[in-house]
């Protein structure tokens, strides 16, 4: 199965670091990452799982849960929850899926469906496409999908940016313009009229093109 934005993030129940979760449910009413690592005890994500820890207070702010996965089980998510800490100054403070049996991998297109046997004899190459972010809103739709090869670690303060865009975006009629920020202007959507834009806009835009309105940062 193929996912794009826009579909209903597959549910799954599992076990995680923090105990059994109903995926659905536990999204309840918030936003929520997803994102998912090779195997355990692996360079790059050790340095990921770290930063999330570091930065979690910020999707906190944004009413965003974050969840890990990785092709792994709990005991050894765990042990390797340790060396993160070790490492990285911080363990993981939110829950981690074990999916030693490749369920959820193979339910969000990371793994093909014929992928079997044991986790651990697996190699980080051989699990290499379970390198995902997946943005999830409070109707369960998938909102934004980032795909990353194993020796790129990923950017989530560019995460957080795109999360800020989307819950903007969300609430009001604009979109958000190339490496836009918060508190930056943004453009006027464009499935909204000029005669319904100045009753959502009454302070007026800037327009250097019919189609490019410019307006500042809804509140």
């Amino acid at each position: 199965m193929s996912l794009r934005i826009g579909d209903e993030a597959p549910n799954f129940t599992a076990q995680t670091t923090e105990g059994p979760i109903d995926f659905h449910k536990w999204i309840g009413d918030q936003w929520t990452i997803l994102f998912s690592h090779p195997k355990d005890f692996t360079p790059v994500c050790t340095t990921e799982l770290g930063y999330m820890a570091r930065i979690k207070p910020e999707f906190d702010k944004r009413n965003c849960k974050i969840i890990g996965l990785s092709v792994d089980s709990i005991e050894d998510h765990r042990k390797w929850a340790n060396d993160i800490k070790e490492t990285q100054g911080a363990a993981p403070n939110y829950p981690i899926i074990g999916d030693s049996h490749f369920e959820v991998a193979k339910l969000y297109d990371m793994l093909p469906a014929t992928v079997s046997g044991d986790a651990k004899k697996r190699t980080p190459a051989e699990n290499a496409t379970v390198r995902s972010v997946f943005l999830v809103g409070p109707d369960k739709k998938i909102k934004l999908i980032f795909l990353y090869p194993m020796t790129t670690g990923r950017n989530f303060d560019e995460v957080l940016r795109a999360l800020d865009s989307i819950q903007l975006t969300a609430k009001h009629k604009v979109a958000t313009p190339a490496n836009w920020k918060q508190g930056q202007d943004v453009i006027i959507a464009g499935s909204l009229s000029d005669e319904d834009a100045r009753k959502q806009f009454p302070e007026g835009w800037q327009a250097p093109k019919p189609y490019l309105r410019i307006v500042h940062q809804p509140r």
